[in-house]
């Protein structure tokens, strides 16, 4: 009789401080863990940058010990979910694949200023977006590196330029620039997606000066993101699973049901 192979998913966790990912077994059970820490920087006060080189370089390593591991268990990869900060925002070259700047993190405040200039506009963001105008969403972000970078500026003319959360980073990098996708979870946190259409817009889009063509396709949180390349994990596994991290912690609790109470327990706490 032929023992059949043991099956397992990998879920990969990019956070603010570090890079892991897990192997789990069919039944959720945690099997192995591998976990790198991030450095984050601060130019100036008030700024808050990661290098989305380092968040690449770190992922795709714990994620190949994790793959390893999984061989060394004789085990089958089913498939790979995503969970990750949210709001960072990345702009690359859709060309090179080199990002334009650093990875504006979510904590950065260099916005603020501008921020303050939407409240006029705020009771219409917030019904569209359920947001308030704060340099937290990547919105404002985006709108920085393209007014401030000259790269940036150079790629959006030749039409190079993408823009993306880190889900969409590390499945762009991930799917060796096949998928450029992210989820609902991460879009609504951009403050450019109306949640009452499930789509990027227009409106917000053009106040914010921001090309159409620069964003992801949004898909929901349970779908087809494409599949690895086999030159990045050796084998190709698809990724069917994306979400924002406090939105995959309060999955995790089982808070599916309308009115459910959230709790996540990360870099922060929140009830």
């Amino acid at each position: 009789m032929v023992k059949k192979n043991k099956k397992f998913i990998v879920a990969i966790d990019q956070g603010t401080t570090s890079s892991r990912a897990i192997l789990f077994d069919i039944n959720a059970k945690p099997l192995f863990k591998s976990q790198i820490e991030l450095k984050q920087y601060f130019p100036q006060s008030g700024w808050v940058e990661h290098s989305p080189d380092e968040i690449w370089k770190s992922t795709k390593k714990v994620l190949l010990n994790v793959i390893n591991k999984s061989k060394k268990l004789k085990g089958e990869i089913l498939t790979i979910g995503i969970t990750n900060q949210r709001e960072t925002a990345i702009l690359w070259d859709k060309i090179t694949g080199k990002p334009v700047y650093n990875a504006i993190v979510w904590q950065d405040r260099r916005t603020a200023d501008f921020c303050k200039k939407l409240k006029k506009k705020e009771r219409e963001i917030n019904k569209k977006t359920g947001l308030l105008a704060d340099p937290y969403f990547s919105s404002t972000k985006i709108k920085w590196i393209m007014e401030n970078v000259p790269l940036a500026k150079l790629l959006i003319k030749k039409k190079r330029l993408l823009f993306g959360t880190v889900d969409t980073f590390l499945i762009w990098k991930l799917t060796k620039k096949s998928s450029h996708v992210t989820d609902s979870t991460n879009a609504s946190r951009t403050m450019l997606y109306n949640i009452n259409t499930n789509k990027w817009d227009k409106k917000l889009i053009k106040d914010f000066k921001i090309p159409l063509h620069i964003l992801p396709s949004i898909k929901d949180s349970s779908d087809n993101f494409g599949f690895t390349h086999k030159s990045v994990t050796g084998k190709s596994y698809p990724i069917t699973g994306v979400v924002g991290d406090q939105q995959s912690a309060a999955i995790g609790q089982s808070c599916f049901e309308k009115g459910s109470v959230k709790t996540t327990y990360g870099t922060g706490a929140f009830a």
